[in-house]
């Protein structure tokens, strides 16, 4: 089978689908039909890629290659429980659900797991995304990866495991970082401060880890121990306790790691 000629149908139509579905049509490959149990965002998105779409799972199109279950984690088992497809390749894109949630599907299940955030409506380079592959066995695997291949350069064999892992790294490195930075516009905004002045500092931030290790990059007054200058944030935070209680816990958190790093030097 060439490459351009894989038949996809996308199961959902919210952020993964979206961004995949746009990747996989701009590397040519046939989009066929998008499924979503809303009929107004299968629609929305089957515009984008040209094709079909239903929101209808006895209308689901059965003569793909392909098909790309790209729902939120809680709905993969029920969709699981919807499909029968033999022996058609079948995936997820989840970080953190096992792979044999599918075999009620197919014969031949998998995980396509691209390691990015994603948003309906910013358009992302899918060739520097790793995508993270998992196949129930070698002939499925070459296929997903030549799929991959086709949108991305950083293809990688990770098994359930391991994928686990790197979705909970990435919940600390992007989900909790960005609710960060929601909190940070908070503080901000209650004092009358465009969110733009920290963005300098973000974007040197997310350098600088480029080439350094993340425990040697660190900065601010936990690593200092600058004790006057957090008892003083500490008492800007009286009035939310919330946002108090995570300054405690992360100053903390950063304290001891430094106090590891210098005992191990």
């Amino acid at each position: 089978m060439e490459l351009s000629k894989y038949k996809i149908v996308i199961i959902g139509a919210g952020n993964v689908a979206t961004q995949l579905g746009l990747a996989l049509k701009k590397s040519k490959h046939s989009i066929v039909q998008v499924y979503s149990k809303r009929k107004s965002s299968a629609s929305k998105l089957a515009r984008s890629l040209n094709c079909d779409f239903t929101n209808s799972p006895e209308k689901i199109d059965t003569s793909a290659d392909i098909y790309i279950i790209a729902v939120n984690d809680d709905s993969i088992i029920e969709v699981a429980n919807l499909l029968r497809l033999k022996d058609k390749i079948v995936v997820h894109t989840s970080g953190s659900v096992e792979m044999n949630v599918l075999k009620p599907i197919s014969k031949n299940i998998g995980v396509f797991y691209p390691l990015q955030t994603f948003s309906k409506n910013k358009i992302v380079d899918f060739n520097v995304i790793p995508v993270c592959l998992e196949a129930n066995n070698s002939a499925t695997f070459k296929v997903l990866q030549t799929l991959a291949k086709s949108i991305s350069s950083n293809v990688q064999k990770i098994n359930s495991e391991q994928r686990k892992n790197i979705h909970l790294a990435a919940v600390f490195a992007c989900n909790f970082s960005n609710h960060l930075y929601t909190i940070a516009s908070s503080i901000l905004g209650s004092a009358n401060i465009s969110f733009d002045v920290l963005k300098p500092l973000i974007d040197e931030t997310a350098k600088k880890i480029k080439n350094t290790d993340p425990v040697e990059a660190q900065t601010g007054p936990a690593v200092r121990s600058d004790v006057k200058t957090i008892n003083n944030h500490l008492k800007m935070l009286s009035g939310n306790k919330e946002y108090r209680q995570l300054y405690k816990l992360i100053s903390k958190s950063i304290s001891d790691s430094n106090k590891s790093k210098n005992a191990v030097n």
